[in-house]
């Protein structure tokens, strides 16, 4: 099995969405930003609120791809900026 941060950097999306979430990652606030993104009360662990987080990325993914009507492109920016700000935590909290 993968950990997490092999399962983000598999990731493949367009460009132009990445490069969008990068720029929004330089804002990102984990209490104010994750607590909403998840809908929870308490935040997770980084490993734990990624694990969550490709969850939702994966479904978001798949309805981009398929032209579902009820895809909205700011949720999925959101899910991505939270993605990149949890990876960059994880990683300065758990060195390799």
């Amino acid at each position: 099995m993968k950990d997490v941060i092999s399962m983000v950097k598999d990731l493949s999306r367009p460009k132009l969405l990445v490069r969008t979430a990068k720029i929004g990652a330089e804002d990102y606030r984990r209490k104010t930003h994750l607590k909403r993104v998840l809908g929870v009360a308490a935040l997770p662990k980084s490993s734990a609120a990624l694990m969550a987080l490709l969850s939702q990325e994966a479904e978001l993914n798949a309805a981009r791809r398929d032209k579902d009507p009820t895809y909205r492109l700011a949720v999925h920016l959101d899910v991505l900026i939270a993605i990149i700000g949890e990876t960059r935590r994880h990683r300065a909290t758990h060195p390799a």
